[in-house]
């Protein structure tokens, strides 16, 4: 077991990802992934006071992860990744890390991003790096809580058109 799930939320760790996703996924570690809060010590205390006990928590660099997953050091875990943005991911699975699928959770609307959901915006380029992540074999989907329903990128994309 690996990665059970990589969810793009700009929140990163908050109740419903460590309450809902964890009763939903079991993860042994959650792990942010952000080159710039990996260098935040108060931040990433704050986060690991979150963390469901019994779990782990890692908040590391783009270049750890790969490294650390390419290393074997996450064999036996399932991991839950938490990223900010779309990018973060390919980065990844294009340095050799395995993601079944990618969630979209908090995408929030600023900047020049479109809206396509109450809780998801995204401008021109997370698109594409989300469409490049699909044509890689990776199932994205829109989905806050395990409870909602699950709304597939293409069918997202089309709410936007």
């Amino acid at each position: 077991m690996t990665v059970v799930l990589a969810r793009v939320d700009e929140r990163l760790v908050h109740g419903i990802t460590v309450n809902q996703w964890n009763r939903e996924l079991h993860p042994k570690r959650y792990m942010v992934v952000d080159n710039e809060i990996s260098k935040n010590e108060m931040i990433k205390a704050t986060m690991r006071m979150s963390k469901p006990a019994g779990t782990g928590m890692s908040i590391i660099d783009e270049e750890k992860a790969i490294t650390n997953f390419n290393n074997g050091k996450y064999d036996s875990h399932a991991v839950f990744i938490l990223v900010k943005e779309p990018e973060t991911l390919l980065n990844m699975i294009r340095g050799g890390v395995k993601i079944p699928a990618v969630n979209l959770g908090a995408m929030f609307e600023e900047n020049d991003r479109k809206s396509f959901t109450s809780r998801i915006a995204m401008d021109d380029k997370e698109i594409e790096d989300l469409k490049k992540i699909q044509e890689l074999g990776v199932k994205i989907y829109a989905q806050y809580t395990p409870d909602d329903e699950k709304i597939l990128l293409d069918d997202l994309l089309k709410k936007g058109e």
